[in-house]
């Protein structure tokens, strides 16, 4: 069997409609197009899950990608940890209107985040104080609650 177990992250999702239906929207980075770091397609993507209200998102990394130019250039003004920060800020703001759970999975390009496998969760130090945020190791399983 494999070396780690990391057991199932509970999520929960209230759907006053049925329990048993849940609308989940998963999206993958990098959430910056390849010439600079704006995150113009995560922009893209929040505009989508207000629209849409999924009950949960479960977004995987890379949040800040490792094999971005301006990152693997040293052309970057701010810190890494400072735009992954401003990454993860944006994503939970842009989502507090449509009240979805997050799942934030790391990926081995993520520049602020340990590259070995199985990969930890995001430190709770890196989330912004929200409780609809759920750092998940990777790989993960995860199951409404």
């Amino acid at each position: 069997g494999p070396p780690f177990f990391f057991p199932k992250t509970p999520i929960f999702a209230p759907n006053p409609f049925s329990p048993e239906q849940r609308m989940v929207l998963v999206a993958c980075g990098p959430f910056t197009p390849s010439d600079s770091v704006a995150f113009e397609p995560l922009s893209d993507l929040l505009e989508v899950v207000a629209r849409d209200r999924p009950d949960v998102c479960v977004l995987f990394g890379p949040f800040l990608d490792a094999k971005h130019e301006q990152v693997e250039s040293c052309q970057l003004l701010s810190p890494f940890s400072d735009l992954f920060r401003l990454c993860l800020r944006t994503i939970v703001e842009g989502t507090r209107s449509a009240g979805s759970q997050l799942v934030l999975v790391p990926s081995l390009r993520d520049v602020c985040h340990d590259f070995v496998y199985p990969q930890p969760p995001f430190p709770f130090s890196d989330l912004p104080r929200e409780d609809r945020a759920v750092p998940a190791p990777k790989p993960c399983s995860f199951s409404p609650k």
